[in-house]
């Protein structure tokens, strides 16, 4: 397991650009040097997907990463995340949300490899629900399984949000639960969205224990910075 600081940038669609050059001339070095920091990817929206039960819109202009080693590195690193976040260009904004991310074998693993493959399917779910542990318990004891068969995966990863105390500057997400899906590109995920599996994805979801939140599904390329 691992800890990340997951900064979604959002704004209107047409200030992607101008994020990604902000970002690449100021806070992809500012983040860099964030201390113990151990990877930082930056995930960008990716259109030519076909998931046969969900299309959402309006997905995230950027996403980044941080990844460190530890809950007490990540929680050192918060104020100085908050201080480099501090002057976004006009018309952008920004939340920080710390969580926990376990990564699980794929199909024939007894260990998950490292995190390679650029495609990512990112999925997260948001509160509320009448009983959040079950409901995260429900998950993770069935759902990477599953996912595990897909043809051509070649990542699963769950995230578990946490509160850093001190760090309110910047709003965090309503998550109970994150989960990612990781291919080489697209064609192959587009392959893994045809499969059985994925139907019986959609039968297990109807078992989850009930929750109204909303579930969010961005497929997006990944592009590791640092690590």
């Amino acid at each position: 397991m691992t800890f990340v600081h997951e900064i979604a940038f959002t704004g209107a669609s047409g200030a992607a650009a101008s994020a990604l050059r902000w970002f690449d001339a100021e806070l992809a070095q500012a983040l860099s040097g964030l201390a113990n920091l151990s990877a930082l990817d930056l995930y960008r929206p990716v259109g030519g997907t076909h998931d046969p039960y969900n299309k959402d819109e309006g997905p995230p202009l950027l996403i980044a990463v941080a990844e460190f080693p530890s809950r007490d590195a990540l929680e050192t690193a918060a104020a100085a995340l908050e201080r480099d976040l501090a002057h976004m260009p006009t018309g952008i904004a920004a939340s920080v949300t710390a969580m926990e991310r376990c990564f699980y074998p794929v199909d024939g693993e007894k260990t998950p490899g490292p995190l390679r493959a650029p495609f990512s399917y990112v999925v997260r779910y948001h509160r509320p629900a009448e009983d959040e542990a079950a409901f995260v318990a429900h998950y993770v004891a069935d759902h990477p399984r599953l996912e595990a068969r897909f043809p051509g995966i070649r990542s699963i990863m769950c995230y578990f949000p946490f509160k850093v105390a001190g760090t309110r500057r910047l709003p965090c997400c309503d998550y109970m639960l994150g989960n990612e899906v990781v291919f080489d590109c697209i064609e192959d995920f587009n392959s893994a969205m045809q499969s059985p599996v994925r139907h019986e994805m959609r039968a297990h979801f109807h078992s989850f224990p009930k929750f109204t939140g909303a579930v969010t599904h961005f497929a997006m390329l990944r592009e590791r910075l640092v690590g």
